[in-house]
């Protein structure tokens, strides 16, 4: 197969904008241009001109609110404990990364002068100095949580995070031993002096702020210890007993130091700005691109600055001075900081203390032709489509068998494939490097701007174009997010396509904690969408319709927009109308517009919204008629649904679009209609148990605040979604395997 160069590799798409991208933190969930008004002239605003001026809520608040709803998960004494620190330390990344992309875009945007006010009426200055108060209250109960009742907790179940104080005598020798012979030989004192000048300090890290002095001279100085990232950030002190590195390393600075006095040691640390900038004059080579600014990333000007509670005055003057941050953006917390680490806490074996154990089994629809083991994926997806609902249906035997028995079989001919994110030793990507060793032709197009993802994605996609895969690296202007895989099989009789649409990224390792979405089909029409989606994405063809299909920049936004008009015609006429959306974040103004405008014509809007939400729900002759509600739990919830009841004949259509200006302007994007009634029924089902009133839940209030209701009136615990879809896939698998046993 013939290599292609990396700038011929770069395609285009007609697009609406191509503006900086626009991601939201958590798309774990993140990127610039904070725009909260159209990024483009709207193509449609439900009679804006009568809508109040305020009906928008702002985003980067509303994510703060989605953030203090993990972190009352963490508070939550229903939940077992190594979950509650799990969500400490998911609070706590999230956290990190909301600062270093939208806070940072903040910044940037005031030192630009591109003060434009936000659909929510509130100015870039108004809503960042917002930011620091909300953030502030967030971190330090996020500090008192973890030290006032998760760790007596832990110690309680014989689970201990002690300081060096708190430390036995043998155990402080055996650090000291460990320090001597493995810590002290990678550390770095760089003393502050006028011959040493104040040294960069890379995001994240941990830092030992040290004050020392010159015994013979009186003279004090000032030095910064890193605290070196790759060791555990809590050491093992042996069992279930663990002491911050940091605290080590505090407690054997003289040996850092000899011949001078220690006076004290303070940790911290800094959040820079990571964000990237391609610039589009160095699209023509998007990887070398890509690479030189995977290096500027790392020298991003600081935007927040976390201290101990006990620093010093003068030692946080000189920081600072030489970090040039304001105090509005100095956090002073309870140590130990950066609980991130927690999540090494969260992997002892202690099974009593975290969510039961759950295996994911095979589809029953796959199942029934696992007699020929494995199954024979062509033959399952021949009979029927396939609606995947993960983590409940094994990632592992669907879509990552799908792609590897494709890459086995004699009779396919090529495989094409998009890939955003996934594990460095994912089983699919070398499936695809098998396929294209055998002769077949193997196209992937993998987004290398996939934020915190980009230095994985060039180093596989390298060894892809090895392999003698064709190598597609982006699009100019745009993002390739959307998640399909397409194979071509010579079936004797013709040739046959087969496709996997889904809402999340191929990744075996998060499939097992993302609830994703995902469709198997051969339908003729849906697979020759997408094969003209591939050369649309791999060529000059420039394929603009596609009846099965909703292709973003080009049709997602006006594509959904038409069908809520559709709602508002068929409530008019007297037929059933109903318009349910599940999505990770609600921000476009204008699809946010055609919602309110269903409401007032009378339409009930359900919202299921797992992070942002823009819009006010109840708002008196706005939004009466729309409700939203917010499920986090065990499993990342993660896909898009988009329900309408469609005068009484219900389509359904998944994919992996938000409603934000990122998706809709700036990604290549892809909504597929789900072709079986038997699924639309069943994805129907899954938002009515989401809405039930049993169903625990936070509502949004129109305030922009988050109600919880997890407990009946009378006291008793709702319905956990994730465990009853938990218990009905095990039934249901039960059912199954009786039946072909019988």
């Amino acid at each position: 197969m013939g290599r292609m160069s990396p700038e011929s590799r770069v395609t285009s798409l007609p697009a609406t904008t191509a503006g900086d991208p626009d991601e939201g933190p958590g798309d774990t969930s993140s990127h610039t241009v904070m725009n909260d008004s159209y990024d483009v002239e709207p193509p449609y605003v439900a009679d804006s001109d009568d809508l109040p001026d305020h009906r928008f809520l702002d985003r980067e608040l509303s994510w703060l609110r989605f953030n203090g709803r993990v972190l009352a998960l963490a508070a939550d004494r229903e939940l077992p404990l190594l979950e509650r620190t799990r969500f400490l330390a998911i609070f706590a990344g999230n956290l990190d990364e909301f600062f270093m992309v939208r806070v940072a875009g903040l910044k940037r945007r005031l030192a630009a002068g591109v003060a434009v006010q936000a659909a929510s009426g509130m100015m870039p200055r108004e809503v960042i100095e917002t930011i620091w108060g909300e953030a502030s209250e967030m971190m330090a109960e996020h500090g008192r949580l973890f030290r006032s009742d998760v760790l007596p907790a832990l110690a309680d179940e014989q689970i201990s995070l002690l300081r060096w104080k708190d430390l036995e005598v043998d155990e402080q020798k055996r650090m000291q031993e460990l320090f001597t012979d493995r810590i002290y030989p990678v550390l770095t004192p760089l003393a502050v002096d006028p011959a040493h000048p104040f040294p960069y300090i890379s995001g994240l890290s941990l830092n030992l702020a040290v004050t020392i002095r010159n015994p013979d001279t009186g003279e004090e100085h000032f030095a910064r210890v890193k605290v070196p990232p790759i060791f555990p950030r809590f050491v093992t002190l042996g069992g279930q007993r663990f002491v911050p590195l940091e605290d080590v390393m505090a407690a054997h600075l003289d040996q850092l130091f000899p011949g001078m006095e220690v006076l004290q040691s303070h940790t911290f640390r800094v959040t820079r700005n990571e964000d990237l900038e391609v610039e589009e004059d160095d699209a023509e080579n998007l990887l070398k691109a890509l690479e030189r600014e995977l290096q500027r990333r790392r020298f991003g000007s600081p935007v927040r600055l976390e201290v101990e509670e006990s620093i010093d005055d003068h030692v946080l003057e000189l920081l600072v001075s030489e970090l040039d941050v304001s105090v509005s953006e100095v956090f002073h917390l309870p140590g130990p900081l950066d609980l991130t680490g927690l999540h090494g806490i969260v992997d002892l074996d202690r099974p009593e203390l975290k969510y039961g154990a759950f295996v994911p089994h095979t589809h029953r629809h796959l199942a029934e032709v696992e007699s020929s083991s494995p199954a024979d994926m062509f033959a399952a997806i021949s009979r029927r489509d396939v609606l995947l609902h993960h983590p409940y249906d094994s990632f592992a035997t669907s879509v990552q068998r799908f792609i590897e028995q494709a890459a086995a079989d004699p009779h396919v001919l090529a495989i094409k494939q998009t890939l955003y994110r996934t594990s460095g030793d994912s089983p699919i990507i070398e499936a695809l490097i098998d396929a294209a060793e055998s002769g077949k032709q193997v196209l992937v197009l993998v987004e290398i701007k996939a934020r915190f993802d980009e230095r994985a994605n060039i180093r596989w996609a390298r060894k892809l174009e090895q392999s003698g895969c064709h190598v597609v690296y982006g699009i100019v202007g745009l993002k390739t997010h959307c998640k399909l895989a397409l194979v071509v099989r010579d079936e004797g009789v013709g040739i046959r396509r087969y496709a996997h649409i889904g809402t999340g990224n191929y990744n075996p390792k998060t499939a097992r904690i993302y609830e994703d979405l995902g469709l198997l089909t051969a339908d003729e029409g849906v697979t020759s969408d997408i094969s003209n989606l591939f050369n649309n994405l791999s060529g000059f063809a420039r394929q603009r319709n596609y009846p099965e299909l909703l292709v973003a920049p080009e049709s997602v936004r006006t594509g959904l927009i038409d069908r809520i008009e559709r709602e508002i015609e068929h409530r008019r006429a007297g037929r059933p109308a109903r318009i349910r959306l599940k999505i990770n974040a609600l921000v476009d103004e204008a699809l946010t517009d055609a919602l309110y405008h269903a409401s007032r014509e009378g339409v009930p809007v359900e919202l299921w919204v797992r992070s942002i939400c823009a819009l006010r729900p109840g708002v008196t002759g706005l939004s009466d008629n729309i409700r939203v509600r917010s499920i986090l739990g065990r499993f990342l919830e993660h896909s898009r649904v988009f329900c309408f009841d469609n005068g009484g004949e219900p389509q359904a259509w998944i994919g992996s679009a938000d409603l934000m200006h990122r998706n809709l302007d700036r990604r290549v994007e892809v909504l597929v209609k789900v072709p079986s009634r038997a699924h639309v029924d069943e994805l129907s089902a899954l938002l009515d148990l989401a809405f039930d009133p049993a169903t625990a839940s936070w509502w949004l209030r129109p305030d922009g605040e988050w109600e919880r209701h997890h407990h009946s009136p009378e006291g008793a615990a709702l319905t956990d979604l994730q465990s009853s879809l938990i218990a009905a896939h095990r039934r249901r698998r039960d059912t199954s395997s009786g039946a072909r046993r019988s």
